[in-house]
């Protein structure tokens, strides 16, 4: 996980009108969280410095995020004084830029070393506590699409989100542009938040570098697999098919969704659903002509997932 990344993306899925119901479970836990203020200091700083497209500041994500938030904070605060001032220049020609963002494009080092402790509070906030979760949805993520491990089968396997044609990979981007790599490699970020498509750097001069969306439905599918392997006692407890639904909820997980994962009638997954919530083992709570589905604490302990 590159924890710049996840921080930038994060931001647009807390202020969209529509992340999705696999992220609502975080969604709702965020805004509910007792640094709110922390939050939403961190949202407003993100996206004045991160708008949504054309462009924004490649400093803020340092290739350095592959080792770590530490080491990411440190390279954001070493950034040297020129690329920081042609950066905001170009992101004042596409985005206003607020009074405040003058000391950091000027470099100040308290101006630094207050964004830099802004994020990382912001990081403990939104991105740690669900760090476990955001690193096995990408471990999957990356196991579905390299069957066999290889490089080979890694790119073909980012189909459609990018077309492997050897030796050029053709990727789903907002604007035309060729990358070349001139016997550099090229770096793929795997990210939680991200959607829709891939992003690069702005600057070719920097590492080669995609970062792009996991595929979320398969971490459902590892869940329920796992699930069936592991806890054969579970089964023998609530049954096979309902310890199917449990697992099968994952994050959350609507009664149509459920019912399309585990190829039953919606009707009998709502069957389900009923005893297990009964039993505290699910929530429900309708959101418009859906209800969605979640395991609570025990529900999740039972599964080993807790």
């Amino acid at each position: 996980m590159d924890p710049l990344w996840e921080m930038v993306f994060s931001r647009l899925r807390l202020t969209e009108g529509n992340s999705g119901v696999l992220l609502e479970p975080w969604l709702r836990d965020v805004r509910r969280c007792r640094d709110r203020q922390v939050v939403r200091s961190g949202v407003r700083l993100l996206s004045v410095l991160s708008p949504l497209g054309p462009y924004f500041p490649d400093f803020l994500t340092p290739p350095e995020g592959a080792d770590g938030l530490g080491a990411a904070l440190a390279a954001i605060r070493a950034t040297p004084r020129q690329r920081l001032r042609e950066e905001f220049r170009l992101l004042a020609a596409v985005s206003p830029t607020p009074g405040w963002t003058r000391p950091l494009a000027e470099g100040c080092d308290g101006a630094l070393a207050e964004l830099t402790g802004a994020l990382a509070r912001y990081h403990a906030a939104v991105i740690e506590p669900y760090s476990d979760l955001i690193e096995e949805a990408i471990e999957t993520d990356r196991t579905h699409r390299s069957r066999d491990g290889s490089v080979e089968s890694l790119l073909h396997g980012m189909w459609p989100l990018m077309n492997w044609r050897p030796p050029v990979l053709e990727v789903q981007y907002a604007c035309d542009r060729d990358l070349h790599l001139n016997g550099r490699g090229l770096r793929l970020v795997p990210s939680y938040f991200c959607r829709r498509t891939p992003v690069a750097f702005a600057d070719p001069g920097l590492p080669p570098t995609v970062v792009y969306p996991v595929h979320h439905d398969w971490t459902w599918q590892w869940q329920l697999a796992s699930g069936r392997r592991q806890l054969g006692a579970l089964a023998a407890l609530l049954g096979t098919t309902r310890s199917a639904v449990l697992a099968a909820v994952g994050t959350g997980a609507t009664t149509t969704e459920l019912a399309e994962r585990l190829g039953a009638s919606p009707s009998a997954v709502s069957r389900h659903t009923t005893v297990l919530r009964e039993a505290g083992l699910l929530t429900t709570e309708r959101q418009g002509l859906s209800v969605l589905h979640q395991r609570t604490v025990l529900g999740s302990a039972l599964l080993g997932t807790g």
